[in-house]
């Protein structure tokens, strides 16, 4: 039991909860990858329109998720919470009934704008509430329960869409309504301070990062030239703004942005093998979408089981000896991949067991690390923001990557997966060195003190 401001919360109860929720969530996002192929025979639609069946909850959820951690300052976790889940719970239930493409592709941004609310809300809640010498114990939790998601979705999706159809996938997060009066009961009863929500800046955010997937995923210089003005305007809003959506103090921060390109790029990292890996295994070595499920699984579960050892280390040894470790064992993998990940499926089963564990403590100690060096007023729209990029960061690497592929049709299956692997393993490089770099300030700033 933590108290704050004359607030209480058990969070020993609280975030084992919550991850249950967001892992359902995060779940949600991988869980209808292995239907795409039956989505699009089912509803008689091209394969161009089926993939925004995913990327419009990615986009969706990404945007979502820095709203709600926005909106935190404004309004209590508990309001918040409600609204959203419900949001997602109802919409959920809607798919159940969805029989064309125009009925699920709204079941599926609703979803999106509700599920934001787990993600956005999670890392407030525990900076908020839980002290610094367990918050990395809650942040590595919330961590675990996201990898565990991305490597089990495949898995659930397949069973659900074998012998239920694609529709049943709805009916996993219709879990969420369950939940809701759980987590309603135990939250903390928060009074909202004053506040004005900056309902320009919010809409900006939006077009910003919609304008600017929406370039990359359709190669549209009409878009890209629509979002450079788009991020114009905003620039311009910021700079006249008070109380803006998105602070311009987070962005004058050398050292928040630092740690903001490394969220970045450790998304790449995670989003682009997870989208490798599947089609490695599918097109290399003919494994079915169960199989390929059995293959990714257990990195996800061991990454889960290692939460609570990885939480404690972090605590006692700190964030950064995690974040140097976690980047030297996500490069030596990705270098592995790129030298031999047409050798044998038994390469990304092995690779992902290191992967996995590795990623989810790299962005626990990069949470955690990120949560206290924000001052208190910040939180909110600092690890908001954080999220925003991260989640933009996997967007554009699965983007990308197909693309990278898709240039590659006359280059030879595996040697084009070994190319884009090593693309990867470069980001993965500059990652750590931007890292090295914030070591090195935060150094000198211990030193001036």
């Amino acid at each position: 039991m933590y108290r704050l401001d004359g607030i209480f919360m058990n969070d020993k109860i609280v975030m084992p909860v919550w991850t249950i929720g967001l892992f359902i969530v995060v779940m949600n996002t991988t869980m209808f990858n292995v239907s795409i192929p039956s989505i699009i025979q089912d509803l008689h639609i091209t394969a161009d329109l089926g993939s925004w069946v995913i990327s419009s909850y990615s986009i969706g959820y990404a945007l979502s998720t820095v709203i709600y951690s926005r909106l935190s300052d404004a309004v209590t976790i508990r309001k918040l919470l409600t609204v959203g889940l419900c949001v997602l719970g109802f919409s959920s239930v809607f798919g159940l009934f969805a029989h064309s493409f125009g009925t699920l592709l709204t079941a599926r941004i609703l979803q999106s704008a509700g599920a934001g609310v787990m993600a956005g809300l999670g890392l407030v809640l525990a900076s908020r509430y839980i002290p610094p010498e367990r918050r990395g114990s809650a942040i590595a939790m919330i961590s675990a329960g996201s990898a565990m998601a991305f490597g089990l979705g495949p898995i659930v999706g397949g069973v659900i869409a074998e012998y239920f159809g694609w529709n049943g996938l709805f009916a996993v997060t219709c879990l969420v309504l369950v939940i809701l009066p759980v987590l309603l009961r135990l939250l903390p009863r928060e009074e909202a301070p004053p506040f004005r929500f900056d309902l320009a800046g919010a809409c900006y955010t939006v077009v910003n990062a919609a304008t600017l997937l929406l370039a990359v995923t359709q190669l549209s210089w009409l878009w890209l030239a629509i979002s450079v003005l788009s991020f114009a305007v905003h620039a311009w809003h910021l700079r006249r703004g008070q109380e803006t959506f998105i602070n311009p103090v987070l962005l004058r921060d050398g050292t928040y942005r630092k740690l903001v390109v490394i969220g970045f790029c450790l998304l790449i990292l995670n989003l682009g093998n997870l989208f490798l890996m599947p089609l490695v295994l599918a097109k290399a070595f003919g494994l079915s979408a169960m199989r390929i499920g059995l293959m990714i699984a257990p990195g996800a579960i061991l990454s889960a089981f290692l939460t609570r050892f990885v939480g404690r280390w972090i605590d006692r040894f700190g964030n950064m000896r995690f974040l140097l470790l976690g980047h030297g064992l996500l490069a030596l993998v990705l270098l592995g991949f790129f030298a031999c990940v047409g050798a044998s499926p038994f390469v990304i089963l092995a690779g992902y067991i290191v992967f996995s564990p590795a990623f989810s403590a790299t962005l626990a100690s990069l949470n955690n690390e990120t949560s206290q060096r924000l001052p208190k007023p910040l939180i909110g729209s600092g690890m908001g923001l954080m999220q925003l990029i991260q989640f933009f960061g996997g967007s554009i690497s699965v983007a990308v990557c197909g693309l990278l592929l898709e240039l590659q049709t006359h280059t030879a299956l595996v040697p084009s997966y070994k190319h884009v692997y090593g693309v990867l393993l470069a980001v993965g490089v500059v990652s750590l060195g931007m890292l090295l770099w914030y070591k090195q300030g935060a150094r000198q700033e211990a030193a001036a003190q």
